[in-house]
């Protein structure tokens, strides 16, 4: 089962308020492209005092601190803190989906950014804040309050073409590294990057999770630099 299928698995069974769930979806190894993925929701179940939490987080702890890319020291504080080893992070919770948030942080730079709602931790993609705004949904003022929102600026592509890189370097087979290291070599370089890595399943499925993972990540990252941290919560 790929980190992608068992999250939304997670994702269906959180809904029913299923904290040992929680454990059976992120244990007893999750894979490095998981770490990320499922960090909310062990620190959710950590939260409900679901048995076996705190040992699935002191695993993904050291996972993340060993692993070492960006957001995994903040989520690894978050999972400490929360497991009695660490002092809490001085940090607001947000209900934000980082997935979204990622989406709005490395879009198209053309319509890219967006904002977040600080109560319910809504993404609102440029577009949308737009749009809402020519309809007259809300007017300047409330969209400019930053008691309600967090503006969020696109950053780029940067960080998504040194995806590329590192990923090439983890590929064993010699001849597709050498294929997808001419793919990324001048403009267009993300679709021929893909148009490559379709030709294996396999390959393409994997770098869908490792750049995901990545993106989450670098998410996760931004949001402690403007002052939150993520917290899913699963009902009491």
């Amino acid at each position: 089962m790929s980190t992608e299928e068992r999250r939304f698995l997670l994702r269906v069974k959180i809904q029913t308020e299923d904290g040992p769930a929680v454990m059976e979806m992120t244990g007893p190894a999750v894979p490095d492209n998981g770490l990320q993925a499922f960090g909310d929701w062990v620190l959710a179940a950590i939260e409900q005092h679901t048995d076996g939490a705190e040992e699935v987080a002191h695993r993904m702890i050291a996972a993340l601190r060993e692993r070492g890319w960006a957001g995994d020291d903040v989520l690894a504080d978050q999972l400490d803190a929360l497991a009695g080893t660490g002092a809490m992070p001085d940090l607001r919770p947000l209900p934000v989906d980082l997935d979204e948030l990622a989406g709005i942080l490395e879009g198209d730079p053309v319509d890219g950014g967006g904002r977040v709602d600080l109560e319910t931790g809504e993404v609102w993609p440029t577009p949308a804040v737009d749009y809402a705004q020519e309809i007259g949904q809300e007017d300047e003022d409330e969209s400019d309050d930053p008691d309600k929102w967090l503006w969020v600026d696109c950053e780029g592509s940067r960080d998504g073409y040194r995806d590329m890189e590192l990923y090439i370097r983890t590929v064993r087979d010699p001849g597709r590294a050498d294929r997808l290291e001419i793919a990324i070599s001048g403009r267009g370089a993300f679709r021929r990057f893909k148009d490559v890595l379709v030709r294996w399943p396999g390959e393409l499925d994997r770098w869908y999770e490792f750049s995901a993972e990545r993106q989450r990540g670098r998410a996760r990252a931004w949001l402690a630099d403007a002052g939150y941290y993520v917290r899913k919560g699963l009902r009491p």
